[in-house]
């Protein structure tokens, strides 16, 4: 690929801060992060929340199945900061028009969240965002509901796995790329997850990746920093 490799915040900025929070989100956009990747779940009323598993076990005080709470009862609970979970609107109002790019994963490999595609499609559409939203999911039938809904926007499919014949399964659903666990060598755009470690860092940046999702963004650009030094030298 073309141009920078993009560091996306995985859940925000997870190295410091609580993972999925304002006060994560919040630091990133106001330090300049390239992008921000983060997962989005329906509450019982069918409000998009921001948050990374099903429950809210791990992540707040309390435990519970998140589509089982209304918006309201899940406001009563409270992050490792004291914070409360986020609304997608409220991660939304927070970007505003700054250019950090969105990257929405919609969590519909294990819950069947009826029409969740429709509301966070309608809800994204209403901001002015500066930068297109890379939406993405382990589940191929929701990426491919969303492009019915709308195939103008950027979808990518989180695996895993090896993708055979990547170039051409991408073509073949309308996807703009895929988001991979290990990096394959093709010509498909690919983002990869989530890479911490100084070496592998390194070796990506390199290869010149479309993106990097990782929980230290900061030390991702020290890195990236650091090798266009040698460049230019």
């Amino acid at each position: 690929m073309s141009g920078q490799t993009l560091i996306f915040g995985h859940r925000g900025f997870p190295a410091k801060y609580a993972e999925n929070s304002i006060e994560g989100f919040r630091y990133a956009i106001a330090n300049q992060i390239d992008g921000l990747e983060f997962d989005v779940h329906l509450t019982k009323d069918n409000v998009p929340v921001v948050i990374h598993d099903e429950t809210i076990d791990r992540t707040t005080n309390d435990k519970g199945i998140i589509h089982d709470f209304t918006l309201s009862e899940l406001k009563e609970f409270r992050l490792a900061n004291n914070e409360t979970i986020p609304t997608l609107e409220e991660v939304l109002e927070l970007v505003g028009n700054s250019s950090v790019q969105l990257n929405i994963e919609l969590k519909t490999d294990k819950t069947n969240y009826v029409g969740i595609e429709e509301i966070v499609l309608t809800m994204v559409k209403s901001y002015n965002l500066a930068k297109p939203v890379i939406y993405s999911s382990f589940n191929l039938e929701t990426l491919k509901k969303c492009n019915t809904i709308d195939n103008s926007q950027l979808y990518c499919w989180l695996t895993m796995h090896t993708v055979p014949d990547a170039d051409l399964f991408v073509k073949k659903l309308g996807l703009s790329g895929l988001h991979l666990h290990h990096y394959q060598k093709i010509d498909t755009l690919q983002r990869i997850w989530t890479v911490n470690d100084t070496f592998k860092l390194k070796k990506l940046f390199n290869l010149n990746v479309a993106g990097i999702i990782t929980d230290n963004f900061e030390k991702a650009v020290k890195v990236r920093e650091n090798i266009a030094k040698k460049e230019d030298y």
